[in-house]
Order: structure tokens, then C-alpha cells, then sequence
């Protein structure tokens, strides 16, 4: 019987608190938010979000400029949090809001200044680091007229509608760039989205009908409001919105609400109307009965429910006190419109298993069905690997993906079709998975720049010095006179003097001093040279000066470019390949060949984000010079990486920087140790070089209309 005496209540606590502890473990089944936290980590702002079990992948988001907003969306995740609201005045974050809704979960930060992010995911942990706030540099305030103003303000480029998945409704709104101000908020059946410091062209201001499309959006009012533009999205029915920015294209996606079947009342938690039950140990049949008679819904009792129960339940939504009847007692539910079956679990169990092995029976005498799949874009071979491969999950049998066990396919290779018999259900299926894999690869294309730039300096000092004594070799005439009475002879170097002077031999064997400016380079010297001889003619000094300065820059810029599709590898080299012999195991020599390429092997990886993964290996190989015969000498750079940029960004993915010095004298011992005099007996040189090289890598994610083009 039902009561609510005063006299009762320490007693209905107690029973309340009992019951609390019976809960369905399925209201946990599913992960939950835990805590929002914040910190600084490296000088970096992270925001740490804490769930009872990991994710699968990072949840998806969109960053709100005004006011300053980033919101990540975790799907399948409900809020344990217990507090919607968490003050966490940690730098650049003022608070979180976790909001639950439908069958996801809003995570909102509250920002002082509007910033990027980047998540990953530890653990059972999702990280949010913030970027550093950009500081902008204080402006003169000008007094400016309003007209002038509207110019200033950037317009919008378009406003289009489409129908997404599932009946949903997309606003799509092209934005002058990407770093414009959005503000989004749900007011009644309307979306409200104001785009902060733009203009409306006059004609995009204008209201679209789209009750025609199907869904839950019914008009698109879009005009401008002083120095913003609002856009207000009507919708019909129990609906829910999401939006999110990809570069410069915002989506308002409107979906009509998700519903369970199998839950009783719709949403998260419970929201049936609250009763109040007290009993003492009343027959479960009963009890049922009594909800029964409390909501609208039939319930149908299976003839193996059996046993006693005793409760106190004050102010307990009605689907909740069903729930926790069900699991106290070990009992299983199924709705089918306002029909609830309640039996067993295990009797529940008993008649799915039986009536998939009926299922089961029917599909080995159903009739085959014979349909023909013309490809585009994936090739009918793969798609035959892709259907009749086996999956066997580590264990000892094998299951077909997709076909069933009297399935088969035929492909022709020279029409790309494909011919599947199968039962209906499974072409079903098929016809499905073919839509999703027979669409047009996306394709990247990578540009690599390699920079080689060297900047070198050498200065040489040389010296020449040598004498001859012609008494021998003229036969001792003293009076042999060259040039007239001339006692200095001027020349351009030691050979043009001795011509002069009329030395006889080899200016060679002359010198006893030989040490010429020269540098590795092989340039030639300018050189200077004098000749000092006696009145007689009989002996001679000559004294050759030689000085070198060179100074170089050059850059060699390399840039193979190639387009693969999306993780397609792709290979382009340039170079040659040169012969040479090595001798077989048999003794006997054979020709091979070496090659010294430039080379860009890539692999792309478009992200969801529409960042690029590139898997890398670039080259820039060159040939020593070598003698006939003999291997080839290389000389090699190479680099080797994996890096993540965004679409059309460029990033330098290495880079190698030489320095050589070298200064050296060379000089006569002792004689080249005297000051000043000691100069003509000794040689200097200074050389410096500096080589660096660069590696440069841009990625671009080809649109189709480009690639058409």
C-alpha cells in the first residue's frame, strides 16, 4: 500500500538511501567527465579534462572570437562533474562549462582573450594547450564618420544551405577570413549567430525559405546590425545544433534530437513524472501493475517473474523507479512504441539468441539477388580483396566481412564493375560501404626547396727571390752591359726580368727563394718584379712579389615538386648514374652502376583538421671527382622525418651549416724570423669558408575544380 506518514520518515530515508545503492550500473556504463582542472606546464597554459575511461580520438571543437570561447564536443560522454560551472582563473582561462545534451557532452572554456589550441590525449586525460595570447600594439584612436566606418568592416562572402546526414540541416557562411569574431547562442527555437566587425552585401541581406529540404530548419533570416551581422536560424521540433569553423567557412549544423527507443523518456538522466512508493514486501508483479497504472505505457509481464520486494521511493521519477525494480530483481526490459515487455534476463537473452538463429535459418534459404556495381574511382579488384577477406580476431576461425557464406563476386577489370550475389540484406550493406569507399582520393601537392649557399674569403702574400752571376757564363767580360747604363730592370713577373736582364738558364735554378701567393681555390696572383744588377752587367738580384685576394657567394636552389594522393607515396629524382667495375664471386668483373640523384620521397597524410602528415625523404647527392675504374665517390645529404604542417604552410625540416678557417705561413727557418727583412722570406694565407644548406617542404592540399583545371 502507498503512505506518506510522518511517523515513517527515518525509516523511508533508510530505504531511500538502500534504493539509491540498487541504481541500474548501466547509468555508468558509459564514460563520464570526472574534473576540469587547469595548470602551467613549460610556460604553456594546459587545461586538463579528466573521464573514467580513454577516448578513441580527440573530440572535436571550434574556437569562438567574441566573446572569447573554445568549445570541444565529447560524444557518448555524460557529465559526473556535479557542478555545470568551474572557476578556474588560471591565466588566459577564466572558467569551464560542461554542459550534457542529448548523447554528448559540451565542454565551453571562458577565455580572457581569444586564442588558438591544440588537444591530445593521455591516458584517460584529454590536454588542452592554448596558444600564447598575441599582444596587439596600442593604436591611435581617429575620430572617422560612420559611412567610412562600413567600409572598413569586412563583408561576407556567402550564405548557402544544404542537407547533411540524417535529415540534418547545414548553413554554410563563407567568412572574409578566418579570424573573424562569432558569436553563437540558442534562444528558443532560434539560433542566433551574430559575426562581430563584418558588413552584409545587399545581396546576401535577404530571408531563405528551406521548410522544403526536409529539416529541422525552417528560415534563415540574415541583415546587419550596426557594425555586426545577425543571422537568425529557425527550427521546428526537438532539435539540437552544433557549428564549427574550417579556415574560412563556418557550419551551423541543425539535427532533429537523437532518439533511443529503448529508453522511456528522452534526454540524459531521467525525466518521467515523479511518484512516491512504499511498500512492504509486495509481490514484484504487483509493483509493476502499479506503475502501470501511473503512466501511459502498457506493460506486458513474462509468467517467470516471480518473488517479493520491499522499497521507499519519495519523489522519484517514475522511469527511475522502474529502472531500479528492473535491476534489483534481475530483470530485462524492452519497449516496442508504449508496449514494455519486462522477463528475465537470461529468458530475455534466451529468445534474441532464438530468434537470430530463426534469422539465421532464413537467410540459408533466402533467395540470392544479383546486382552490378560500376566504380569511379576504386579499382574492382580491391574492392573484391576488401569483400572477401577474412577477419578472424586472433583466433582460430574466420568470418567474412560483408558477404554472407553464399555470396560471391565477379569483377571485370576491363568496364571497372562489380557483380555481387548475395541476399538482400547484405547487398544492403554492400550498396552502403561502396558509397563510402568509391569516392575521389584527395591529393597533395608538395613542393621541397633545397638551399645550398656558401660565402668564402682568401687573401695570399708570396715572395720570389734569387740572383745568377753571368762572369762563367760569358767568359769573364767585364765590360758586357744590358740596357745601357740602367742598373733596375721592372717587370711583371721573375720570368719577364731574367728575359730582360738577359739571364741565361732556367729562372728557376736561379731562385733560392720560391714561395708564391696561392690559395685552394686556383686563382692566379697579381705579381710584381724587380731586378737589381752591377754597372758590369756581371751579377743579378731578382725579387718577385705575388698578393691573391678572393672573395665568393653562390646559392644553388633545388625544387622538385610532386602531387600523389592522400597516403599515396610518391618518388621524383633527377641525377645520373656512372660505371664501374667490381669483381664477382666467380673472379671475374662486372659493370656496375652508382647513382647520385636529387630525390623527394614523400608520403601525405591529410588530418581531419586539414593539417598534412608528411612522411619524408629528401636527397641532394653529388659525384667526387675519381679515377677510371675505380666506385664512384658521393657526396651525400639527406634527410629523413616525419612532420605534421598545415595546408600551405612551409616549415624547413632541416638544415646542415660548415665553417672553415685556415691560416698558414711558410717561410725559410731562421731567415723568416727576422723582422721586417723576414718578409721576403716567407709566404702568408687566410682562408675562411662558410657552407649551409636548407631544406624547405610546403605542403598544398589540391582542391578538385584545381585539379580539373
Amino acid at each position: 500500500m502507498m503512505a506518506l506518514s510522518k511517523t515513517n520518515r527515518v525509516r523511508r530515508l533508510l530505504a531511500l538511501a538502500f534504493s539509491a545503492c540498487l541504481m541500474p550500473l548501466a547509468a555508468w556504463a558509459a564514460p563520464s567527465i570526472d574534473a576540469v582542472s587547469g595548470s602551467l606546464q613549460n610556460r604553456t597554459e594546459v587545461v586538463r579534462i579528466d573521464l573514467s575511461e580513454p577516448l578513441d580520438e580527440v573530440p572535436a571543437g571550434f574556437v569562438v572570437q567574441k566573446p572569447a570561447r573554445i568549445a570541444l564536443d565529447f560524444p557518448g560522454v555524460t557529465n559526473a562533474v556535479g557542478s555545470q560551472s568551474i572557476v578556474i582563473n588560471q591565466g588566459n582561462v577564466r572558467s569551464a562549462q560542461v554542459a550534457e545534451a542529448g548523447d554528448r557532452t559540451r565542454v565551453v572554456l571562458d577565455l580572457k582573450q581569444p586564442t588558438s589550441y591544440r588537444a591530445r590525449l593521455e591516458g584517460n586525460s584529454v590536454f588542452i594547450e592554448l596558444s600564447p595570447v598575441a599582444v596587439a600594439a596600442a593604436q591611435p584612436v581617429e575620430s572617422v564618420f560612420a559611412e567610412s566606418r562600413s567600409h572598413d568592416r569586412r563583408a561576407l562572402l556567402g550564405v548557402d544551405f544544404r542537407r547533411g546526414v540524417d535529415s540534418a540541416g547545414r548553413v554554410l557562411v563563407d567568412l572574409p577570413s578566418d579570424d573573424v569574431g562569432v558569436d553563437i547562442q540558442r534562444q528558443g527555437n532560434k539560433v542566433l549567430v551574430q559575426f562581430l566587425d563584418t558588413s552584409l552585401p545587399e545581396g546576401l541581406r535577404r530571408r531563405l525559405d528551406v521548410t522544403d529540404f526536409g529539416t529541422p530548419v525552417q528560415m534563415i533570416s540574415t541583415r546587419e546590425e550596426g557594425s555586426r551581422v545577425r543571422m537568425e536560424i529557425e527550427a521546428a521540433g526537438n532539435w539540437e545544433y552544433n557549428a564549427y569553423q574550417r579556415d574560412r567557412q563556418l557550419v551551423v549544423e541543425v539535427s532533429a534530437e537523437r532518439v533511443d527507443p529503448n529508453k522511456l523518456t528522452q534526454g540524459p538522466g531521467f525525466h518521467g513524472e515523479k511518484l512516491s512508493l512504499n511498500f512492504q514486501n509486495i509481490d514484484v508483479r504487483s509493483l509493476l501493475q502499479v506503475i502501470a497504472d501511473f503512466t501511459d505505457f502498457n506493460i506486458v509481464t513474462s509468467d517467470s517473474v516471480q518473488g517479493n520486494l520491499t522499497l521507499r521511493l519519495k519523489d522519484v521519477p517514475w522511469d527511475q523507479a522502474l529502472d531500479i525494480i528492473l535491476e534489483a530483481k534481475d530483470l530485462g526490459m524492452k519497449r516496442q512504441g508504449n508496449v514494455i515487455r519486462i522477463a528475465p534476463k537470461d529468458e530475455m537473452a534466451a529468445k534474441e539468441r532464438a530468434d537470430l538463429e530463426a534469422k539465421a535459418a532464413i537467410r540459408e534459404l533466402e533467395t540470392l539477388v544479383t546486382e552490378s556495381f560500376q566504380l569511379n574511382y576504386t579499382k574492382a579488384s580491391e574492392l573484391r580483396d576488401q569483400l572477401t577477406s577474412s577477419s578472424g580476431g586472433g583466433g582460430s576461425g574466420s568470418s567474412r566481412t560483408l558477404l554472407s557464406d553464399r555470396g560471391s563476386v565477379i569483377i571485370d577489370r576491363r568496364t571497372n564493375q562489380v557483380f555481387i550475389s548475395d541476399i538482400p540484406s547484405r547487398l544492403e550493406q554492400i550498396r552502403q560501404m561502396i558509397a563510402k569507399l568509391d569516392i575521389p582520393i584527395r591529393q597533395v601537392l608538395i613542393e621541397a626547396r633545397i638551399v645550398e649557399a656558401s660565402d668564402s674569403f682568401g687573401r695570399s702574400l708570396g715572395v720570389k727571390l734569387g740572383g745568377a752571376d753571368l762572369r762563367a757564363v760569358r767568359g769573364g767580360d767585364a765590360g758586357y752591359r744590358v740596357g745601357g747604363s740602367n742598373r733596375l730592370a721592372f717587370g711583371g713577373d721573375y720570368d719577364a726580368i731574367t728575359g730582360t736582364t738577359g739571364e741565361t738558364g732556367s729562372s728557376a735554378s736561379s731562385q733560392f727563394v720560391s714561395f708564391p701567393a696561392g690559395l685552394s681555390s686556383g686563382a692566379s696572383p697579381a705579381t710584381f718584379a724587380i731586378s737589381l744588377f752591377s754597372s758590369a752587367a756581371n751579377r743579378f738580384l731578382n725579387l718577385e712579389l705575388s698578393a691573391l685576394e678572393a672573395d665568393g657567394r653562390g646559392r644553388i636552389v633545388s625544387s622538385p615538386r610532386v602531387v600523389t594522393g592522400d597516403q599515396t607515396k610518391a618518388v621524383i629524382k633527377q641525377g645520373q648514374e656512372r660505371p664501374y667495375q667490381e669483381a664477382t664471386s666467380s673472379g671475374a668483373t662486372a659493370v656496375s652502376f652508382k647513382e647520385a640523384v636529387l630525390k623527394l620521397e614523400v608520403t601525405p597524410q591529410i588530418t581531419p583538421e586539414g593539417n598534412v602528415i608528411l612522411d619524408l625523404i629528401v636527397n641532394k647527392d653529388s659525384f667526387e671527382p675519381t679515377q677510371p675504374g675505380f666506385e664512384p665517390a658521393i657526396n651525400k645529404k639527406e634527410v629523413q622525418t616525419n612532420v605534421l604542417v598545415e595546408n600551405g604552410g612551409t616549415v624547413v625540416i632541416g638544415g646542415i651549416f660548415e665553417l672553415l678557417e685556415d691560416e698558414s705561413v711558410t717561410k725559410v727557418p731562421l731567415l723568416g724570423d727576422i723582422p721586417a727583412v723576414g718578409n721576403l722570406f716567407k709566404s702568408r694565407t687566410r682562408e675562411s669558408e662558410k657552407r649551409e644548406t636548407l631544406v624547405f617542404i610546403t605542403p598544398k592540399i589540391v582542391s578538385s575544380s584545381a585539379a580539373v583545371r
